[in-house]
């Protein structure tokens, strides 16, 4: 079961999640609350997997709320839910699960209370990669791999305790990788989601990827990162 906790200064907008929310079976309301702050104390004491918030509200705002979850490393995932369009890029760097714009119908919501249950559900990635690199067979936990990139003749695997290189193709490894936390970012690229720290815009048509665990980063293209708002975030 999902725990869930909603938050909106409106009491419309409040009552309108609250009967969204209520209709998907896999779904527990925890919290209910029209201000920020009321679920900042809540969820110190028993943090709910996800939280759907607005972001202006008086006093605490739902960004700085997310801001206190992201910074303390808790488990609560976010979904802003708001009029305001602005917040967007700042939303990614914060890592929420998805940015919905009002006025939203139910199944943009419901959708995205699903894509969270199943990304939950799939857990920590297992199994392993195997790779030449040079005259050697080389296993690869998967949950240790940030991210493969291609450059020239060779593909490098930079994972959380060494970098490997290979001359076996992105295409190649992407097909032995098959795991739904891996996306293809760019021509050059194939990133593990579960390392992403933030995006920094780099040019006109693409993004750097910063993460966790590595001083390296990855590109992901304008394209490509509207479907991870989408799909992923």
């Amino acid at each position: 079961m999902l725990t869930v906790g909603i938050v909106d200064d409106n009491p419309l907008d409040l009552d309108k999640l609250e009967l969204i929310v209520g209709k998907v079976a896999t779904v527990e309301l925890r919290l209910k609350a029209n201000n920020a702050e009321e679920v900042y104390a809540f969820i110190q004491e028993t943090p709910v997997d996800l939280l759907i918030t607005d972001i202006e509200m008086p006093g605490m705002s739902g960004y700085q709320l997310a801001d206190f979850i992201h910074l303390n490393n808790m488990s609560t995932s976010v979904i802003f839910v708001t009029a305001k369009s602005g917040y967007a890029v700042h939303a990614f760097e914060l890592n929420v699960h998805d940015y919905i714009l009002k006025p939203y119908n139910q199944e943009r919501l419901v959708q995205s209370i699903e894509r969270f249950t199943d990304k939950k559900e799939a857990g920590k990635i297992t199994g392993r990669l195997f790779i030449r690199s040079g005259g050697d067979l080389v296993i690869i936990p998967k949950d240790e791999i940030i991210f493969l990139e291609r450059t020239g003749r060779t593909t490098t695997i930079h994972t959380t305790k060494d970098i490997f290189e290979s001359y076996q193709s992105l295409g190649e490894l992407e097909g032995d990788i098959r795991e739904s936390m891996f996306i293809r970012s760019h021509r050059s690229f194939l990133i593990n989601l579960q390392y992403v720290k933030r995006f920094t815009e780099y040019s006109k048509k693409s993004f750097e990827v910063v993460f966790e665990g590595t001083s390296q980063k990855a590109l992901v293209t304008k394209e490509k990162l509207k479907y991870l708002q989408e799909n992923y975030f």
